[in-house]
């Protein structure tokens, strides 16, 4: 009785691994696995500072996904046209986009914070949304 008691744990293990994989990788072959491990570290790297895997210097991101300056260009022009308004606790749209070069530093980072504390970006979107979701 005691075999298999120790045996149960590695079979729910092995088992819920096999529910848990999704099709497409469980059929795929050790070599598929490698040509697919060396072409993301062919693009990607390590960054140590923010803890993430980011594209290689001069390296081009793959169809449909947007580079950081569009997703940071996105996030300056929501900012050129809305306003956080405190009396409402939202952004407000403003009629006529403001030019960002007139407020000083600490408002420009003051806004971005706010924005970044609010929103996130989605990928599989390729869209910024709401953190409240």
């Amino acid at each position: 009785m005691k075999t298999r008691l120790s045996l149960l744990p590695l079979v729910l293990a092995t088992a819920l691994t096999a529910i848990a994989l999704p099709a497409t990788a469980q059929n795929l072959t050790r070599e598929q696995v490698k040509m697919d491990r060396d072409s993301f570290l062919a693009l990607m790297r390590w960054d140590e500072l923010t803890g993430m895997w980011v594209l290689k210097s001069g390296m081009e991101p793959p169809k449909g996904v947007m580079s950081r300056a569009e997703v940071l260009a996105m996030r300056d022009q929501f900012l050129r046209m809305n306003v956080y308004d405190d009396s409402v606790g939202t952004w407000v749209p403003l009629k006529a986009p403001r030019e960002m070069s007139t407020l000083t530093r600490e408002q420009v980072n003051m806004e971005t914070q706010r924005f970044l504390m609010m929103y996130r970006y989605d990928e599989s979107r390729s869209e910024w949304v709401s953190r409240a979701r």
